[in-house]
């Protein structure tokens, strides 16, 4: 996707889904990523998901009272306009949580730190799996750590805004815990084409504390199919 301006639809008449804010400032996260990299990627490229879900309400009408999280689960019912933008959504609101100014993202909990340890023999090991699964999507896509349905944890990655919450073929389904966005328009100003540079560098923001939230809230989110 290019880095200029994305053109979204034109605003429709119903708005069920917002852009949410940036939790910390547009400069929050430098060095690893600049200030303008920020705003063109939440300012623009969210954004026109955003507006492109809600255009899409119009011939989905039952979109406008459905909670974006739901809304993944029952992504199997729906075109790829809303597969493709509810999914993008999703995963940048999600983003946006799970970093944090460096310095201010907490650590491990001892409970998560167990569960990385039994998955992954370390949190240096967990660090590694993630790495290569960022490195190795081909093309536009995110890496994940998820929750899986029997608690333990896993790490997966999917193309373009698919997520591991989505009801379709060759997902492994889990509750997002981490998510790391290695489209290009993710890093490219700041780091070119040096995807393993950038993803070294976004170690430094992960937000530990929301992280351990997740995890400790559970089950509490379904990667089921809602009838």
């Amino acid at each position: 996707m290019a880095l200029g301006v994305l053109m979204a639809d034109p605003a429709p008449a119903l708005a069920a889904f917002v852009l949410p804010p940036l939790p910390y400032p547009v400069d929050g996260l430098a060095p690893a990523i600049a200030p303008t990299t920020m705003t063109i990627h939440h300012d623009r490229h969210h954004a026109a998901y955003v507006a492109n879900l809600n255009a899409r309400i119009a011939d989905h009408p039952e979109l406008e009272g459905m909670a974006l999280e739901d809304l993944q689960g029952r992504m199997s019912r729906y075109p790829a306009a809303v597969r493709n933008n509810g999914g993008g959504h999703y995963n940048h609101s999600l983003f946006w949580q799970v970093m944090a100014p460096p310095g201010q993202g907490g650590a491990p909990s001892a409970e998560l730190e167990a569960a990385i340890t039994a998955a992954f023999g370390s949190p240096e090991a967990l660090q590694q799996r993630f790495a290569r699964a960022a490195t190795d999507r081909f093309g536009s896509g995110w890496a994940w750590l998820i929750r899986r349905p029997d608690g333990s944890l896993a790490i997966t990655s999917t193309a373009n805004q698919d997520n591991p919450l989505m009801d379709l073929p060759g997902i492994e389904r889990g509750v997002p815990l981490l998510g790391l966005d290695v489209w290009e328009h993710a890093y490219y100003l700041d780091y070119q084409n040096r995807r393993p540079d950038y993803i070294a560098a976004w170690w430094s923001l992960v937000n530990w504390n929301e992280v351990n939230r997740r995890f400790a809230a559970g089950g509490a989110a379904t990667t089921a199919s809602e009838s």
